[in-house]
């Protein structure tokens, strides 16, 4: 079984179960066992961070349960809290991976821009009080389009037997009033890839690096030379493709 899931990440310690901690797997997992009526273990297409948000995250599980997948969604309305959702539901075929089967992932990442900060945003935007300039951000953003090394942007404390090779096919950033969105759709992110690419991004727009910079970051390949890791909040997972659809997203 496929299902789409969107979820406001604020509440929960990021996607993925863990021991301690409430996670969007567990409380997936927990319901949906409810309505199967027996265990369920399902993969999802991105482990988002604590705090992270989602409006298409995909997941996949085996099921003995007879439910037709066309009522899964509104079975589930009684059971999911109100910041979990599941938008869509389809069977599947038995090979299909929420994550192994993905080709592509399209990130959001939103600033609020604006000298006061809109307590209604707290948890869905990155508040700056400073000026950016949103054209050189812009230009810098091209510079990670194509086939890259991404050690620069990788999270700190990542495994290294993991490649830091990934392809990014678009990437742009594109501002309505005070919002800014730094929109990127790839093969496939690093952990905390997206955020630390946007602290770089940001320096550039306050002035702090040039444009140019992130070209010279993308070749240096060192974590400790690029900016900071932008705050979780901000972060959307938009969408995970499952073949070469464009999304035309900039």
């Amino acid at each position: 079984m496929k299902l789409t899931i969107a979820y406001d990440g604020t509440a929960y310690h990021g996607f993925q179960r863990q021991i301690n901690a409430i996670t969007v797997q567990q409380i997936l997992e927990d319901r949906l066992a409810k309505i199967f009526q027996h265990p369920i273990v399902i993969n999802g297409s991105a482990r988002t961070d604590t705090g992270v948000h989602a409006y298409g995250q995909v997941v996949n599980f085996f099921t003995t349960g007879t439910i037709p997948a066309e009522r899964i969604a509104a079975a589930s309305r009684g059971l999911l809290p109100t910041d979990i959702v599941i938008l869509a539901a389809e069977e599947a075929d038995v090979s299909f991976h929420a994550r192994i089967s993905a080709t592509g992932k399209l990130y959001v990442y939103r600033i609020h821009r604006a000298s006061v900060a809109n307590p209604f945003l707290r948890n869905y935007a990155w508040h700056i009080t400073s000026p950016l300039d949103v054209s050189a951000m812009q230009e810098a953003a091209q510079s990670v389009i194509g086939t890259h090394d991404f050690s620069a942007f990788r999270g700190a404390n990542t495994t290294q037997v993991v490649s830091p090779v990934r392809t990014i096919f678009q990437a742009g950033i594109r501002q309505e009033g005070e919002t800014i969105e730094f929109r990127v759709w790839g093969n496939g992110f690093l952990y905390h890839m997206v955020r630390n690419l946007v602290g770089t991004l940001v320096d550039i727009g306050r002035g702090r690096r040039k444009s140019s910079d992130m070209a010279v970051l993308l070749a240096g390949k060192d974590r400790s030379k690029a900016g900071m890791t932008a705050p979780a909040q901000g972060l959307y997972l938009q969408e995970v493709f499952y073949n070469t659809t464009h999304p035309g997203m900039c």
